[in-house]
């Protein structure tokens, strides 16, 4: 069986991959699986897409952007040849199905696909679908969401299938031991686990570098900067960290995932960005959080998304026109006064979580292709 995945854009198109991609390899060892990616140029899907024996493919990807940018004009130029590209891909691979996660990197590959009536399934991971889904929705045969139906914005209900964001069940995969050698964790205080997400961390990271003394009075802190940041925040908090405060607070560019999955753990409460993909770890692992929704995001999806995660009370939403220092603190504060309500937001957490999403995803498209 050949099955070719295509997406990209950002991080949150390529873990859902490959956690699809591990359930099939875990569901049907001897398939006979021959798996295939095509997008546009990014080292980091293609890293961690190899080393699960993808063999990836590159094409030019135009993205859309909703504000005035001369690359939109350079970006015109390369989806027609993107789809020519994807074309002769796609002609030689001759894959049997073709699972979309959607961004901007999907669409030449998915409307090739079409032209060569292949099988297309598509994932949605957020309430609201970007430009991408809205496109290959249209001859898609099947939508994977994760949200419930009635909230998940413009596609017939008819096409949808409700199953969750499928997440990399290795992130449960981790010990408090393992995690306070990783990180040099002294276990003097509550963990707050904060991850800036791929846009909009540096906002975040100076927000918290003007409170950082006073919130490691109380609390240790592990701190995703980004990568881009990581030499910024760090020289900064230098500064502002007295010496004996200095050993509660732990920066790193990036987590990868035996490290994110010993953060995960160690935390006694997640201050993130609301990318659906964030969420449904968030809930797999049942932990509370305080989100702030990225307010340039399309269609306002990561508000969306943090509030229908929040509705039953497993997360509180700090819009980031409301995310003032001080306020934050505040907020922290009282949630480790009420024991009782992390209690809850962790349960409330759990039961939003969708943990079989990758292998009902799996079990689909391979009974699809049995048939």
């Amino acid at each position: 069986m050949k099955i070719l995945f295509t997406g990209g854009g950002t991080a949150g198109h390529i873990f859902p991959i490959i956690a699809v991609i591990r359930e099939m390899k875990k569901s049907y060892p001897y398939a006979g699986f021959e798996f295939f990616y095509l997008g546009p140029k990014d080292k980091f899907a293609k890293e961690l897409l190899s080393k699960e024996g993808v063999e990836v493919k590159r094409i030019l990807a135009g993205k859309v952007r909703r504000y005035f940018s001369f690359k939109n004009i350079i970006d015109i130029f390369k989806f027609p040849i993107g789809i020519l590209q994807a074309f002769y891909h796609i002609f030689v691979i001759s894959p049997d199905v073709i699972f979309s996660k959607g961004g901007y990197g999907s669409i030449s590959a998915s409307i090739s696909g079409r032209i060569l009536m292949v099988p297309i399934f598509l994932h949605e991971s957020d309430i609201s679908p970007g430009l991408a889904n809205r496109i290959v929705g249209k001859f898609a045969l099947e939508i994977f969401i994760s949200f419930p139906v009635k909230k998940t914005e413009y596609f017939p209900a008819k096409k949808m299938l409700s199953v969750g964001n499928p997440v990399r069940k290795e992130i449960l995969d981790s010990s408090k031991e393992e995690a306070k050698k990783l990180f040099g964790l002294t276990q003097e205080k509550p963990v707050i686990l904060i991850l800036g997400g791929s846009q909009g961390a540096q906002r975040i990271n100076d927000k918290l570098l003007s409170i950082l003394p006073n919130i490691l009075k109380d609390y240790e802190i592990i701190h995703q900067t980004g990568k881009r940041n990581f030499e910024q925040v760090r020289k900064e908090a230098e500064v502002v960290i007295s010496k004996d405060f200095k050993k509660y607070y732990h920066p790193c560019p990036f987590l990868n995932e035996k490290e994110l999955a010993n953060a995960y753990l160690a935390a006694d409460l997640i201050i993130s960005r609301a990318g659906a993909g964030t969420i449904f770890e968030i809930a797999l692992i049942g932990k509370p959080s305080i989100l702030v929704p990225l307010p340039e995001s399309a269609q306002n999806h990561q508000v969306k998304n943090a509030y229908a995660f929040a509705e039953n009370g497993a997360s509180l939403v700090i819009e980031e026109a409301n995310f003032r220092p001080h306020f934050v603190l505040e907020r922290i504060k009282h949630l480790f006064s009420q024991p009782e309500r992390l209690k809850q937001m962790t349960e409330r957490a759990k039961e939003f979580s969708r943990p079989n999403a990758a292998r009902i995803i799996a079990e689909y498209i391979v009974t699809y292709l049995n048939q």
